[in-house]
């Protein structure tokens, strides 16, 4: 349990870390080229992604999602209060990331950003970047698949939703205190996390509606 604490709170913050700094790095350098800078960050994003899940998967099941771990306990595969313990460390870890990102750009620790990500679209979007998350991880047959088919379908969401398929409350919030290519205001963060829970929901009908039934003898 343990290894599982450290393993959600340090995967939170590396995946935060990881959005929030490349989403710096390709402002800067993408020279007002917007496609260029999501191009680029979510290259990162997909990337850090991909070795957090293989390297911590074994250890925690890699959720660094509130949304995950709530689906987890629903299917009974995590006790509900230590799914609410894991979604306490994904948010702090993801928070600390963003202190991080902006401590390795020499950026204030904290900067509440001013990035206006709400109404319909954005929260359409939301809900099924969200549900496709919870589909595809939890049909992913192990850690190894897990590793590939949830980075490529955040990678393919950032490009085919209006939001760039943020997904995971705990990031969202951490995204909250960054001014910078990645952020969103803190007004609209209950609207984001109320779309990714009605996601998760919908991801969660879509695995029991689609999972093989059993047979009986």
């Amino acid at each position: 349990m343990r290894r599982a604490v450290v393993a959600e709170l340090l995967g939170s913050l590396l995946l935060s870390a990881a959005v929030i700094g490349s989403g710096i790095m390709a402002e800067r350098l993408a020279g007002g080229n917007a496609a260029i800078a999501l191009l680029a960050n979510t290259g990162a994003t997909v990337a850090a992604l991909a070795v957090l899940i293989a390297t911590l998967g074994p250890l925690s099941g890699a959720h660094f999602n509130p949304a995950v771990s709530f689906i987890a306990a629903l299917r009974g595969e995590l006790p509900m209060g230590r799914a609410a313990g894991f979604a306490l460390l994904q948010c702090s870890g993801c928070c600390l990331g963003a202190i991080l990102a902006h401590s390795m750009f020499d950026l204030s620790p904290v900067g509440l950003s001013t990035h206006v990500r709400t109404g319909g679209a954005q929260w359409i979007s939301e809900v099924v970047a969200t549900a496709g998350l919870v589909w595809v991880a939890f049909s992913a047959p192990s850690i190894a698949s897990a590793a590939w088919r949830v980075p490529a379908w955040i990678g393919a969401a950032y490009w085919f939703t209006a939001s760039t398929s943020f997904a995971n409350p705990a990031i969202t919030l951490a995204r909250s205190l960054s001014d910078t290519f990645s952020g969103i205001r803190p007004m609209d963060v209950p609207g984001f996390v109320a779309a990714q829970l009605i996601g998760a929901l919908l991801g969660y009908g879509l695995l029991r509606a689609l999972s093989p039934r059993r047979v009986h003898a």
